[in-house]
């Protein structure tokens, strides 16, 4: 029995007790909270519903919990209640019933976990989309990490996700990157506003072994080979990282698009004719102040150059053509102006602004024998996702900075990620399923399978504890979908490693010796293969390795 089920149970009893003590029924919500106790000796479960309802029907809380708890004592699957405080109840249920958990974990394999939360959304997530002026640094690892863990717990609560790219292959940035290009492969300094590192060099050199007239050109045409082919030859190195990093996307669109197209004159035509854009200065501002904004929008500068929101503008339409009901984008820690832009973009168009979705990401620290590490060997300026792979691995890098919450900066420690200890938060997951995968391997010499039949015998406090936290993991995913905070997986999958750990030092699974094979060897092997493939599941979420051997 999974805490929804039990929700379910109690709110049936509960609509039980009103009717029989006359009283209104309809004030029972569509459901009722249950949730595990600090202190497990109040008991597996409690709810606080008569809590909620005492005053509104007209008792007091405290009688309406106990015949609450009553009602619920006569359930097969409830072994004790007990009223504690203004009115919750407390709820320890029998072993038969609680270890159900295991049979459905085993029954539904990978799948465990997965639910319909966002089962009509299709959604667009754009992340990372950094410019194609250098490697990725750490703030895209962030987002590219967070953003991919996201969408896999988008798709695990029935979503239809497209992750996507937005290109930016114009502008003052790619000028200076074509310019810096130049500069390197004609041996001369970098430009005051240009990009330095190793990796201009290298783009340089591949370039001109592209192209070994492109020094030849003159100035126009060789600034523009360097821009063309160092932008293709800089995303393509970018698109690599990514996927050595475990995040790949299904849609890569270029900013140029939404000019080329017309779609952004159509739109400032549009926008011109429903009001919402007005002349003003010689330019032409958006009248974002009436959505929300805290100031209107310039879209058409005084000179008739598009702003840069007019390509925002196009490119959300363009998303919503395409399909999208949920257009969630994952920016950096200095766009918070854009969350009410975005969305009175949207209203100004005659959407609902709430298909729009903005995640700011805070930033990343790396902290190596306690001091910040602030330099790359290659990039020279900032720490970049390769300096984060070559230093940690992948699984580490990804793990590290998926568990916090993007709404918190985050220092990465070096030393502690490459540590084999409990300290290290992905060693400490990843060893419990290692550990998990020997004890399936060393039950087969014995003779010993998995086995289902006798669940009922995993009566053992710490049995108890584990097979609890396995049924959490349902709503643990369905929160962390409806909150954006893939970050809520992996602090759980420590804190299951933990409730496993216990139940291995208390609880030996299989005989040593000349111990006879029982049922309850087989009912532990069959807990410990569950609670393998929840630690398996979450970690597929993460887009990090569940491995056999450490």
């Amino acid at each position: 029995m999974t805490p929804a089920d039990l929700a379910a149970q109690i709110r049936g009893a509960t609509a039980n007790v009103l009717r029989e003590h006359g009283l209104d029924e309809t004030l029972l919500p569509d459901t009722v909270d249950v949730e595990r106790p600090r202190n497990p000796d109040h008991g597996d479960y409690a709810t606080n519903v008569a809590l909620r309802l005492g005053k509104k029907a007209g008792v007091n809380p405290r009688d309406l919990a106990g015949w609450l708890a009553d009602e619920l004592a006569t359930a097969d699957n409830i072994a004790a209640t007990d009223v504690a405080g203004p009115g919750f109840v407390n709820l320890r249920l029998s072993a038969a019933s609680q270890s159900t958990i295991v049979s459905a974990i085993l029954e539904a394999g990978a799948d465990y976990g997965h639910g319909d939360l966002m089962a009509d959304a299709v959604v667009n997530l754009e992340f990372v989309s950094a410019n194609p002026t250098g490697p990725i640094h750490l703030g895209g690892t962030r987002w590219a990490a967070v953003g991919d863990a996201l969408g896999r717990v988008f798709t695990a609560q029935g979503a239809d996700v497209t992750r996507e790219y937005y290109f930016n292959d114009h502008g003052a940035q790619i000028d200076r990157f074509a310019r810096s290009l130049d500069a390197a492969a004609r041996g001369l300094p970098t430009p005051e506003d240009g990009y330095g590192g190793d990796y201009i060099s290298e783009i340089a050199a591949q370039v001109v072994a592209q192209k070994p007239d492109i020094l030849d050109l003159p100035d126009d045409e060789r600034v523009e080979e360097f821009r063309s082919r160092g932008v293709a030859l800089m995303f393509d190195e970018i698109k690599s990282t990514l996927h050595t990093f475990g995040t790949d996307f299904d849609v890569f669109t270029h900013e140029n698009k939404m000019f080329e197209s017309g779609l952004v004159d159509r739109l400032v035509t549009e926008l011109k004719d429903n009001g919402n854009l007005y002349e003003k200065d010689g330019a032409w501002w958006l009248r974002t102040t009436a959505y929300g904004d805290d100031k209107d929008r310039v879209v058409i500068k005084s000179d008739g150059e598009a702003a840069y929101i007019a390509g925002d503008i196009a490119y959300y339409r363009d998303k919503r053509d395409r399909g999208f009901n949920l257009c969630l984008y994952m920016l950096g820690a200095d766009h918070h102006g854009y969350v009410k832009r975005l969305k009175a973009a949207a209203a100004s168009l005659g959407d609902d602004p709430n298909t729009v979705e903005v995640l700011i990401g805070q930033l990343v620290n790396l902290v190596r024998d306690g001091k910040p590490v602030r330099m790359s060997k290659r990039a020279g300026t900032v720490i970049t996702m390769e300096d984060l792979i070559d230093a940690v691995g992948v699984d580490a890098a990804r793990y590290s900075l998926i568990r916090s919450s993007v709404d918190v900066n985050i220092d990465i420690d070096l030393d502690l990620l490459t540590s084999q200890s409990n300290e290290n938060p992905v060693y400490y997951v990843q060893y419990a399923h290692a550990r998990l995968s020997a004890i399936s391997r060393n039950a087969a010499p014995l003779g010993i399978s998995a086995s289902t039949q006798h669940l009922e015998l995993l009566d053992h406090p710490a049995e108890g504890e584990l097979i609890r936290t396995l049924g959490d993991f349902p709503e643990v995913v369905r929160t962390a979908a409806e909150l954006r905070e893939p970050h809520r997986v992996s602090r759980y999958l420590e804190t299951l490693a933990g409730s496993y750990h216990r139940f291995y030092d208390k609880c030996r699974v299989l005989p040593q010796g000349d111990e006879e094979v029982t049922d309850v060897n087989s009912a532990r092997l069959a807990l410990c293969d569950a609670t393998r493939q929840i630690l398996a599941n979450g970690l597929a979420m993460l887009g990090v390795s569940a491995p056999e051997r450490m």
